[in-house]
């Protein structure tokens, strides 16, 4: 049992000391109780990608992965821990933004492509986060927008 809040520990520190936000993993830098609890929901998931991302002050695993081959796409925000924090929605082709983060993002990229954006409600209150990610000049950037349009998170990909 010792042995087990020590690896924990460790985890937890070594995740805290990185860098937290679009890092991708690989499969075995995800912790082992994250990947324990997500085979168990979906055990048949293809095409795996982890990233280590923030939402609400929150350090959490994001998991995208297919059911089937070649079908839709789903995604899977997990606490360090291993327990589910939400499921988020893709809403690029959809514009849920207020109107005001669009123009905070003018102003501080001029002109910019957004290449993906979703949607992450938070589950244990009021507000949601845009994760999106914009092409400004050539250049990719990871940007999370919150629910009244403020940028929150600002980071070159």
């Amino acid at each position: 049992m010792r042995n087990k809040f020590l690896s924990l520990g460790l985890i937890v520190l070594s995740m805290s000391s990185a860098s937290v936000y679009a890092e991708v993993l690989t499969k075995d830098a995800i912790p082992a109780a994250v990947l324990d609890q997500f085979y168990k929901k979906h055990p048949n998931a293809l095409d795996i990608i982890a990233e280590k991302k923030t939402h609400f002050k929150q350090p959490l695993i994001q998991i995208s992965y297919n059911e089937e081959k070649d079908k839709e796409r789903f995604i899977a925000l997990y606490r360090t821990n291993g327990r589910i924090f939400v499921s988020a929605d893709d809403v690029t082709t959809a514009n849920l933004m207020p109107a005001v983060a669009h123009d905070n993002l003018k102003a501080i990229f001029n002109t910019f492509a957004i290449k993906k954006a979703i949607l992450v409600v938070n589950p244990n209150g009021v507000g949601e986060d845009y994760d999106l990610l914009i092409n400004a000049s050539g250049v990719d950037w990871n940007v999370v927008v919150d629910y009244k349009g403020n940028i929150i998170q600002k980071e070159r990909n």
